[in-house]
């Protein structure tokens, strides 16, 4: 839920309530994907050190729901109170993108530092195609339950109720996790020294060391881009470009069975081999980004995004398990900050640009209340199309590696 809002709702509040420049949604994506990429590299590489999850995972939580939560009463008339000489907008902007960065901080040290390591330290090889399935809808899971049942709230203006709401289930799910995640009893825990092991798979005698990592990385970090260059735009598209008012009952009727297709392939991930399933996966998801940037009206736009939602999930599956495969046993915390590097830091500082370099030059607006404002074309699916080809590249490579590796 957390995720849906700041890569979705976050994005939309900041375009309905504050500016509709693209390059301001582009600005907070970088500068969140900056902060998230240093929490998870300090804090995943502390709690290798400490062997003790479960704390970072229940307090960041906690604190990551009180940010949120804050959201709600950042807004122009209250800046407006407060500094009424300032340039509104451009000083509530800023105010919103360091709260962001604050928010990322924490949600990132609890959940892609910690918990993800902590999944990593649970699961092995034979069962993480079906764990990485499941984990993989999640985020589709939290954006039915948003749309479901507070999007009405976003779509009203209520944003301040949006963004307690929100923040008082994240906290919620801190406090439970603290009863409910345990430690791993086989945990091995790393004894180097702290500054080192932040920065040690950062080095090429580690990449050199570790060339399957880093290969799985790069893939990732190329379906991370292509994901981000429509990704920050997509309801925003729905609503002012394609005008579908029941965007909601689309995204809902794509999650499902998007989701569903994801977890009835975990089996077969592991079943296949990782690796292999990789680039059919790769062909759906390209697929499902062409028939985006042709489909028009409600029911032709529930069938693209079906295809397209299903081969961004089955992609994600097998790379996340291919990662957990190489992350090695004492460094599962600090490996987490390496997937930050290349999952989320290099693609939300290039993919939500790129986006906004495509809606610029398509010079498509609308007028709201005497105001023109940009919109997203589809030229934004073509885009990720092309950014996704290169997938091919690490994709390939990896499984060059691995043959030789195995002869």
């Amino acid at each position: 839920m957390a995720w849906t809002v700041e890569n979705i709702y976050l994005n939309l509040f900041v375009y309905d309530t504050i500016t509709d420049d693209p390059n301001a949604i582009a600005t907070m994506v970088a500068a969140s994907a900056v902060t998230a990429t240093v929490a998870t590299l300090l804090l995943g590489a502390l709690s290798d050190r400490t062997g003790r999850r479960r704390s970072f995972i229940a307090g960041g939580y906690l604190l990551w729901g009180v940010s949120t939560a804050a959201f709600g009463f950042l807004t122009v008339g209250v800046v407006r109170d407060i500094a009424p000489a300032a340039n509104v907008v451009l000083v509530t902007a800023i105010a919103v993108i360091t709260l962001d960065c604050l928010m990322s901080f924490l949600g990132s040290g609890a959940n892609d530092a910690a918990f993800q390591a902590w999944v990593t330290d649970v699961t092995k090889p034979a069962n993480r195609g079906r764990v990485e399935s499941v984990l993989a809808i999640m985020p589709l899971v939290s954006m039915l339950v948003i749309f479901g049942g507070f999007d009405g709230l976003a779509r009203a203006g209520d944003w301040q109720l949006f963004f307690v709401i929100i923040g008082a289930i994240m906290a919620v799910a801190g406090a439970l996790a603290w009863f409910l995640v345990q430690d791993s009893p086989s945990l091995v825990r790393h004894e180097g020294g702290y500054l080192r092991a932040v920065v040690y798979g950062l080095r090429p005698a580690a990449m050199r060391a570790n060339p399957g990592l880093y290969l799985a990385l790069a893939a990732w970090s190329i379906w991370g881009i292509s994901t981000q260059v429509f990704l920050p735009y997509l309801i925003i598209y729905l609503q002012r470009y394609l005008r579908i008012e029941g965007y909601a009952i689309v995204l809902t009727v794509v999650l499902i069975t998007a989701s569903t297709i994801s977890v009835v392939s975990g089996r077969l991930i592991d079943r296949v081999g990782k690796l292999p399933f990789l680039l059919p996966a790769a062909v759906v998801y390209g697929a499902g980004l062409a028939l985006m940037f042709f489909a028009r009206g409600m029911v032709p736009v529930i069938a693209a995004g079906i295809v397209m939602m299903s081969g961004f999930m089955l992609v994600l599956a097998p790379i996340g398990a291919i990662v957990r495969d190489y992350s090695p046993p004492d460094r599962a915390g600090h490996v987490q900050g390496l997937r930050m590097v290349f999952a989320i830091l290099i693609p939300m500082l290039i993919g939500p640009y790129l986006g906004a370099t495509v809606i610029t030059n398509a010079g498509e607006v609308y007028e709201d209340l005497g105001v023109v404002k940009q919109v997203p074309t589809p030229a934004i699916f073509l885009m990720a199309l092309a950014v996704l080809v290169l997938i091919a590249v690490p994709a390939v490579a990896l499984r060059r590696w691995e043959r030789r590796a195995q002869a």
